[in-house]
């Protein structure tokens, strides 16, 4: 019942030179990862397909106040961090070495459930450092801004392009992909355990895939479910079941192709345009459903 409200006035604060974005989460289908690089990071390649699910940010100037400072509070999915090692806050902090930004009071209201593959801190930070660039005139543009949000992130320069895309290097490099035919309903389900990036990556063990991922990703959807792989499933699901149950429950109702997405623990599946009611089926979990475009 609160939430109405608060949509509503930060809606209203538009009128006034306030932004208001919707920061939204992505899915990766199919997910393999290469090789260990030399600093630190993995090789992989994937395909990054965003969403309708999102959080909401709140970007509004202070008057009177120095520039380069902030102001920053959440609400919504309790985010158990300090203020300053939020992307959001860090977007902010990265453009003030080059811009002499005005005081900003930065509100994150946090939907996209975390440490779940769904990408929802990149997004933040990657709308945070598009909208401040409209906000304050900055001029950034795409390559410069992809550039920026590749230093906070290996997946948030996805979020600057914001568009079904291959993503390669280790996550910040992408080439277009056919826009799927058809219409499918997507069922994303989350069962509230936290999975750390480090815990994904120690299970897996690099390798090139006999089949790039790249040419996998044309086949019909009804060949996906035995050709299209996430390297991470394995190792997470020996290590948290729930979460191979959940998927293997998509399929039990239907769906073209189940899969964890990122490192995890989100899974979803893919329907057809009508799917079954299935939210009462997963008690205690995060449950959103919309429409893959």
């Amino acid at each position: 019942m609160l939430f109405i409200p608060y949509i509503l006035q930060v809606a209203q604060t538009l009128i006034n030179g306030h932004m208001l974005c919707f920061p939204n989460a992505k899915i990766n289908i199919g997910l393999n990862v290469i090789c260990r690089r030399s600093d630190g990071y993995h090789d992989i390649e994937t395909v990054f397909y965003p969403i309708g699910l999102s959080d909401i940010l709140e970007i509004i100037p202070l008057a009177g106040v120095p520039p380069g400072t902030y102001k920053f509070t959440a609400t919504g999915i309790p985010v158990d961090a300090p203020s300053e090692s939020n992307l959001c806050v860090k977007a902010y902090q990265l453009l003030c070495r080059n811009f002499q930004l005005p005081a900003t009071d930065i509100h994150l209201h946090k939907i996209i459930p975390l440490g779940a593959g769904l990408g929802g801190g990149s997004s933040d930070a990657a709308f945070m450092l598009k909208y401040l660039s409209q906000l304050f005139g900055l001029g950034l543009d795409e390559g410069q801004l992809c550039d920026y949000a590749s230093e906070l992130g290996s997946d948030c320069a996805f979020f600057i392009k914001n568009r079904p895309l291959f993503g390669y290097g280790r996550g910040n490099r992408f080439r277009d992909i056919a826009h799927f035919p058809g219409s499918l309903v997507l069922v994303l389900v989350n069962p509230g355990i936290h999975v750390s990036t480090a815990e994904a990556y120690a299970g897996v063990k690099p390798g090139k895939p006999d089949q790039p991922l790249e040419d996998l990703i044309r086949l019909p959807f009804q060949q996906w479910r035995v050709n299209i792989v996430n390297d991470f499933e394995r190792h997470v699901i020996s290590r948290h079941p729930r979460i191979g149950e959940i998927k293997e429950l998509l399929y039990r109702q239907g769906a073209i192709y189940a899969s964890m997405s990122g490192s995890g623990s989100s899974v979803y599946g893919l329907f057809n345009e009508t799917t079954p009611e299935l939210e009462d089926q997963f008690p205690g979990c995060f449950f959103w459903s919309g429409q893959l475009e």
